[in-house]
């Protein structure tokens, strides 16, 4: 039964609204705490299943052998997401975040522990027996066991990925923020050659080319997310390379075509938290080329599923089927000129 599997990254979110981000040494409020389901192998995984219930999905991840990583499974499988391939350790606690979400604006700052997924590799996913016409594999750079060294592709990520596409499976990848961009580059380029899609934001995309994306004020420089798009497709990325930012989205093909789309115009309060956005607007690129949808069509259903994130504080109780999702799309649209 081939579908969508979404490997990596399976966190839970201990999500804390605050009053705003403190300077060192001094105080915010803590409005709301609450808990959620966190990383691409939760939040990507649940994004298609809404989109689109009759899609086979499948998490592939590692978890502690304690009470998180139970509540994690729980919630995937109310998703109707299939969780088989979704193993315990004791060697870890499961992954976990505590994210703080600025009540009002959506921005958020993470205090990470990979906990388990530090010992996700190559033996989880199983590439000999899995049953996905689809792989999304995240956070490309943050997955240790993934990382290390592999004698003739580089890395071991980039070896999984050659074995995926090696079974005919189609292959994608987010990557994580690192802040060291030398290092990124060193983690993530290997696998460039054995992806077809590569989903990432304006940053990642900036720090894996080494080249600049915003001014000094922050504004995205003109045409600096397609010329990034563009190299990245230079680096061996076989389909297509899809970048995002809160402005826009945007996507080059194997063709050289370019499409973009800007981000919904979203009402004043509309916006709860941005906790999951990112892997929203992933998910809505996967059920696109899942469904053999054109790209063009597929950033603005990506654009929507992120907009539809923005209205909850945790990354899944925003999001909606794709016909609701092109609903929002139709409501909130920017009209080009």
């Amino acid at each position: 039964m081939a579908g969508i599997a979404i490997a990596g990254t399976l966190a839970a979110d201990v999500i804390k609204m605050i009053s705003d981000y403190p300077k060192k040494g001094m105080l915010a409020d803590i409005y709301e705490v609450s808990y959620g389901v966190g990383g691409c192998a939760a939040n990507t995984a649940a994004g298609v299943k809404r989109l689109d219930p009759s899609i086979p999905v499948k998490s592939i991840g590692l978890t502690g052998d304690d009470e998180m990583g139970r509540f994690l499974k729980a919630k995937l499988e109310e998703f109707g997401i299939d969780t088989s391939m979704i193993r315990q350790t004791q060697q870890e606690v499961t992954s976990f975040s505590d994210v703080m979400t600025v009540r009002g604006s959506g921005e958020r700052t993470f205090f990470h522990n990979r906990g388990a997924c530090r010992l996700f590799g190559a033996e989880h996913l199983e590439a000999d027996r899995l049953d996905a016409k689809l792989v999304l594999i995240g956070y490309g750079g943050m997955l240790d066991a993934l990382n290390l060294p592999d004698e003739k592709y580089q890395t071991v990520l980039a070896r999984v990925c050659h074995d995926l596409k090696e079974k005919g499976i189609q292959t994608a990848m987010d990557v994580a923020s690192l802040s060291d961009a030398q290092e990124m580059r060193r983690l993530v380029l290997p696998a460039l050659p054995y992806l077809d899609y590569l989903i990432i934001n304006e940053m990642e995309g900036a720090m894996l080319t080494d080249m600049e994306v915003r001014d000094a004020k922050g504004q995205l420089i003109p045409g600096a997310m397609e010329a990034i798009s563009r190299r990245l497709m230079e680096l061996g990325v076989q389909e297509c390379c899809v970048l995002h930012a809160p402005e826009m989205g945007c996507a080059v093909d194997k063709d050289g075509i370019y499409c973009e789309e800007p981000s919904l115009d979203l009402p004043q309060g509309y916006i709860v938290g941005a906790v999951g956005a990112g892997d929203a607007f992933c998910a809505g690129i996967l059920y696109s080329v899942y469904r053999g949808l054109p790209m063009d069509e597929a950033l603005r259903i990506a654009a929507a599923s992120a907009a539809a994130n923005l209205s909850a504080g945790d990354s899944v109780s925003g999001l909606r089927s794709a016909q609701e999702v092109r609903a929002l799309y139709e409501a909130y649209r920017v009209c080009k000129k």
